[in-house]
């Protein structure tokens, strides 16, 4: 770690070691105020910066050394030979240099050109000393980036006070380039700093290994959007404050030989987050780091009058086995978490060379998802729902396909989740309300009949802000009617953060449009709890159906779910029904509806027209 940020670390403590400000009472403070506050509480800090003076005379080095000395700075570096003076720069990187203008060989001038043509010099405050007052020197060096000057004979009071303000200065924008104003953490570059000085560290030095754990958090974007940036903020800085609480009292990690190696936090970008363990002193460590994240982060948040509740995806790599380079080690922690996010939600993963190929996969599908839309690639199909009593169809369920140029007809189940992470979800819901509702209109407008399409609606969607607006939209441009509409809604999304579901489910009821709860049974939900949602229809999960025996615990658990969601005048639909011994058993129960592939799978608009509907005339496949 350099210099530069551990001075930045100090200066943004308390002198008296108390916890720093909160993030509110930081950014009501103004810039010159931070800087002011910076030179006036935490001299002793700026005092372990580095200076480094430049002068032809010896003679004004030791003055001028005496005076800083006396001031109480201690690391002092000095030259009077200026063609040494670039190196001992790129050597030492000075927190301020203290520069003569004119001396034999290399002007001060010269040295300030070059520095400012070297990355790692151009920023190095720089206050010149002269005896001049030729104001086009001046202006030269302003125009060269010098940051103040000071006249010779140099006075000492004026000396300490300019070192002081530059070094102020200097602190603050690097507090600014090198931490996130939201949460106080480090920010992105100042974890790769991190993360670079720990990788050689632990190559160099401890002969341990170390590891970087990536936090992403889930569904982050649809709160921000539905109960505004100033939640979202709020849950951001929550979210890091129970992460730090995870990472610094947990005890797996153990103590560690240096204060520098101890574990840190930073805030990546957005709602993603970084835990770096330089050092993990044993083999388990950064998972059971990982896990105690999981726990804490899954615990309701109680922000702004809202209860929140959200889960995290989580990917580990461990160097230097997993790579030499801060680059390696942060690509390969983001491909680990991308494939905790796929393969179950509040996971962890590790980083592997499988996981890297997939990756490069799931981006080369992602890119051809982008475009499915846009090269009209996607299809509905449709299932029918069978009235039990009767045997007549009495709707369908739309269930979206990919007809992917190469591979043909692909699954939802492989490109649904990748859309909610690339963010296209809400543009392929829209896509499939659209479309169901011209299905509607045209089946009716040719005599069809007036059947009612059951869509799934996922959690991004049911978080939007202007779902109604959209839907209400879509009505008018197709010609669709409402109540022609079922939307399906999981349990588990229904039940996640279900004070803001309530309202949204309350304004689309309102427009006409029925709700059903889909999956029911798969998160052991209070069907009284239930009760507080607007719903019009329960579907029975079908691992529930396709268990059911002659005698056993899941038939009768779906007994009790029927009887139960008749008492709330629910209608009942069983998923997944293969064979009539589940037929039979569920019309001894008074199921309402059901549907499976005793009946069909799911078939084109085409074939399910000429098949389930009252004409054998088959309505085109509406223009999207």
């Amino acid at each position: 770690m350099s210099k530069v940020t551990q001075a930045s670390n100090y200066v943004w403590t308390t002198t008296d070691g108390s916890a720093n400000r909160s993030p509110e009472a930081r950014k009501d403070q103004t810039a010159m105020s931070d800087v002011a506050l910076y030179a006036s509480r935490d001299v002793d800090g700026l005092r372990d910066s580095t200076v480094m003076m430049v002068d032809e005379e010896p003679i004004n080095l030791e003055v001028t050394q005496i005076y800083l000395e006396e001031a109480g700075y201690t690391r002092l570096i000095s030259t009077s030979d200026t063609t040494d003076a670039m190196r001992l720069l790129n050597s030492e990187r000075p927190d301020v240099l203290l520069l003569d203008v004119k001396m034999p060989g290399i002007s001060g001038l010269g040295i300030l050109r070059e520095m400012r043509s070297t990355g790692i010099l151009k920023d190095v405050p720089t206050i010149i000393l002269t005896a001049s007052s030729d104001p086009e020197t001046k202006l030269q060096a302003l125009e060269l980036g010098a940051t103040d000057f000071l006249s010779k004979p140099v006075d000492p009071s004026e000396l300490v006070l300019r070192i002081r303000n530059t070094l102020a200065a200097k602190a603050y924008r690097d507090r600014l380039a090198n931490y996130d104003r939201l949460t106080g953490l480090p920010n992105r570059r100042n974890f790769i700093e991190q993360l670079g000085w720990a990788i050689d560290h632990s190559q160099r030095y401890m002969k341990k290994p170390g590891a970087v754990l990536l936090v992403d958090l889930d569904g982050f974007k649809q709160i921000n959007d539905a109960l505004g940036p100033a939640t979202g903020d709020a849950l951001l800085r929550s979210v890091a404050d129970r992460i730090g609480e995870c990472l610094f009292s947990v005890d797996t990690l153990g103590r560690v030989e240096r204060d520098d190696a101890e574990p840190s936090l930073s805030r990546m970008a957005g709602d993603e987050y970084a835990v770096l363990l330089p050092v993990l002193t044993r083999p388990d460590s950064a998972a059971q780091v990982a896990q105690r994240i999981l726990e804490s982060i899954a615990e309701p948040f109680s922000l702004m009058g809202h209860e929140l509740q959200i889960s995290c995806g989580i990917g580990i790599a461990v160097f230097p086995g997993d790579g030499t380079d801060t680059d390696s080690i942060v690509r390969n922690a983001s491909v680990a978490m991308h494939h905790a996010k796929q393969e179950k939600k509040n996971s962890y993963q590790f980083y592997s060379h499988e996981l890297n190929a997939r990756a490069v996969h799931y981006l080369k599908t992602g890119n051809q998802l982008r475009k499915a839309i846009e090269r009209d690639e996607l299809r509905l199909f449709y299932q029918p729902k069978i009235n039990i009593q009767t045997g007549m169809v009495c709707g369908c369920e739309a269930l979206v396909r990919w007809e992917h140029p190469q591979r043909g007809l692909v699954e939802p189940d492989e490109f649904i989740e990748m859309a909610e992470e690339m963010g296209l979800i809400q543009s392929f819901g829209e896509w499939v309300m659209r479309t169901a509702c011209k299905q509607s209109n045209a089946w009716r407008s040719a005599g069809l009949g007036a059947l009612q399409i059951s869509i799934n609606i996922s959690s991004h969607q049911i978080l939007e802000a202007h779902l109604a607006a959209t839907l209400r939209k879509i009505f008018a441009e197709t010609g669709a009617v409402p109540s022609s509409l079922i939307l399906e809604i999981t349990e588990g999304v229904l039940l996640k953060n279900a004070e803001i579901n309530i309202r949204v489910l309350e304004n689309i009821k309102a427009m006409g449009i029925k709700l059903s709860i889909d999956d029911f049974g798969t998160g052991y939900s209070s069907l009284s709890y239930l009760n507080s949602f607007p719903l019009d229809e329960l579907k029975i999960d079908r691992t529930f159906v396709a268990q059911i025996k002659k005698a056993g615990d899941h038939s009768a658990i779906i007994a009790a779910i029927i009887a139960m969601a008749h008492s709330m005048g629910l209608t009942v639909v069983a998923e997944g029904v293969e064979n009539a011994h589940q037929l039979a058993f569920l019309k001894s129960l008074h199921c309402h509806e059901y549907q499976g592939f005793i009946v069909s799978r799911p078939v084109p608009p085409e074939e399910f027209a000429a098949r389930f509907l009252p004409s054998k005339v088959a309505a085109q496949h509406p223009k999207t």
